[in-house]
């Protein structure tokens, strides 16, 4: 059972920083491409990042670009998310992704369908 627990959020100004952690577990290989999702209130489940097994590819939203930094550390089997210069826009629930189908490349950002999600966390910026 694929577990992905998210931690790090909370309340900051506009032009604050946050980092995001989500520490997956319940599965021997971490050979899957991990990302990021939010969710504001009223709104569609939107894409914000994404990162390859390898750490060597990572995959941005145009409104994040710039500003955010995903990472990963396979040996804790957790992913990060560096959010820099905040926004009111950026207030949503943030959500972890694992892909859920085996993937052969390492180097792929592709989340694939219906990934493994986590619980979310609330990020609020206040203006």
């Amino acid at each position: 059972q694929v577990q992905l627990v998210e931690s790090g959020g909370g309340l900051v100004q506009a032009g604050g920083s946050l980092r995001l952690s989500c520490a997956a577990s319940g599965r021997t290989s971490s050979r899957y491409a991990m990302g990021w999702f939010r969710q504001a209130p009223g709104k569609e489940r939107e894409f914000v990042a994404a990162i390859s097994w390898s750490g060597d590819n990572t995959n941005y939203a145009d409104s994040v670009k710039g500003r955010f930094t995903i990472s990963r550390d396979n040996a804790k089997n957790t992913v990060y998310l560096q959010m820099n210069s905040l926004k009111s826009e950026d207030t949503a629930v943030y959500f972890c992704a694992q892909r859920r189908i085996f993937q052969l490349s390492v180097d792929s950002t592709a989340l694939g369908p219906e990934p493994y999600w986590g619980q979310g966390t609330q990020v609020t910026v206040s203006s």
